[in-house]
């Protein structure tokens, strides 16, 4: 899988497609969840794309400080459901983990994660932070990697 992390005004035309059919698919559709993914933060977002032969596997998007939460974070973290047992997610987390310490340089970095997945968050050193909390009827918690 290759890397690349882009502006959204940097993003192909292709590229927005692939990565928003991407999200519906695993985020509406597998999971069931009737949410509005389209949220006007795409626009403000860096998008770590995640490719395997030249399609969009994995994705995430990272945040500058204040543009979602008080700290750079990260969210929409997503891999296309057949790509799953290659370790696509790590792989995506840690190149998002290392643009933000090295070009945003915050203090920490936030996300808000479904609970199911607190033990792979805690493997790349996101601490829970808070209580439980449903976003879109999904249980999620605030993690911090300080």
């Amino acid at each position: 899988m290759t890397i690349s992390i882009k502006t959204f005004n940097e993003l192909t035309t292709r590229e927005l497609y692939e990565l928003l059919q991407l999200r519906s698919e695993v985020f509406v559709v597998e999971q069931n969840c009737v949410y509005q993914d389209v949220d006007d933060k795409d626009q403000k977002a860096i998008h770590v794309l995640g490719k395997k032969d030249n399609k969009i596997v994995a994705y995430t998007r990272a945040f500058k400080p204040g543009d979602y939460f008080d700290n750079p974070a990260i969210g929409r973290v997503v891999v296309k459901t057949s790509e799953r047992k290659y370790g696509f997610g790590r792989v995506i987390m840690k190149a998002t983990i290392d643009y933000i310490e090295n070009t945003l340089k915050g203090a920490q970095i936030e996300l808000s994660a479904q609970t199911y997945l607190i033990k792979f968050y805690n493997s790349l050193g996101f601490f829970e932070q808070g209580k439980e909390y449903l976003e879109d009827d999904i249980p999620h918690i605030k993690m911090i990697k300080p």
